[in-house]
């Protein structure tokens, strides 16, 4: 664990270190410079005390993952971005890349990382990067980070599409609980149309693209696989989403 300290240049007249230690959690390979000597360190921060600075949401996302790797959980996150000057999705200059499936905490930490790489590209490349859920108004689609889940048995075990279904109901009851946790400016998404629900409204369905919740027709035809949470925004912490969904299906009791 390195000191802050050692790592930045701190004067005398800096009014407030918001953290004092960083903690190297996962190491990639450096895409910017050859040579498999260099290294990416993603770390999480830590107050004096040694507790996490109220930014760390890796650390309770940990912790939760850690209550269930039995549960073999894997997530993959459709990252939407919105670069200046170039078009592919269907709102302009909207573009899309996947992570995953990865286990646990992990689809969080490479999505992390690979927003630091976009933003790294996008400055060389002199253009402009947004994770904005609407970042441009009109008639089309905004930018999401649709969030795809299973653990081990649903995808695997006969009947994992009714530990699906059971995993739905605990999300409609928490819908709210996890708007308020899905990303800043989503009430500009999520409106009922372009391919969403209305953000105060739950709903799921087999193929349905109009829906909080999306099971494919393979799952169904199958009885095992996977949903997709449609509800999540481009801007979302990736660390939260993936820990409130394994939370909610996994380890909340129903009062």
């Amino acid at each position: 664990m390195s000191r802050l300290s050692d790592l930045i240049n701190l004067s005398d007249t800096t009014e407030k270190v918001i953290a004092e230690y960083i903690c190297p959690q996962v190491i990639f390979r450096d895409p910017f410079r050859r040579g498999n000597h260099h290294l990416l360190v993603m770390c999480d921060a830590y107050s004096p005390s040694g507790d996490p600075i109220p930014t760390n949401k890796r650390h309770a996302a940990a912790n939760i993952f850690g209550q269930i790797k039995a549960e073999e959980p894997l997530f993959g996150i459709e990252q939407s971005i919105n670069i200046s000057g170039i078009n592919a999705e269907v709102m302009p200059g909207q573009w899309e890349f996947q992570i995953g499936p990865s286990p646990g905490i992990s689809a969080a930490d490479e999505l992390w990382v690979a927003r630091y790489i976009l933003e790294r590209i996008t400055e060389m490349a002199g253009v402009v990067l947004s994770l904005d859920p609407k970042p441009i108004e009109g008639d089309w689609n905004g930018a999401s980070a649709h969030t795809n889940f299973s653990t081990k048995a649903m995808r695997e075990e006969e009947g994992g599409f009714e530990l699906i279904k059971k995993a739905i109901h605990k999300l409609q009851l928490r819908h709210a609980d996890h708007i308020a946790a899905y990303g800043e400016g989503n009430e500009r998404r999520l409106t009922g149309r372009h391919e969403t629900a209305e953000i105060n409204t739950f709903s799921w369905g087999v193929a349905d693209r109009g829906a909080s919740i999306r099971v494919g027709r393979k799952t169904e035809k199958e009885g095992r696989g996977y949903f997709e949470d449609r509800r999540p925004s481009s801007n979302m912490d990736p660390y939260v989403v993936t820990s409130m969904i394994a939370h909610t299906t996994l380890l909340w009791e129903q009062p």
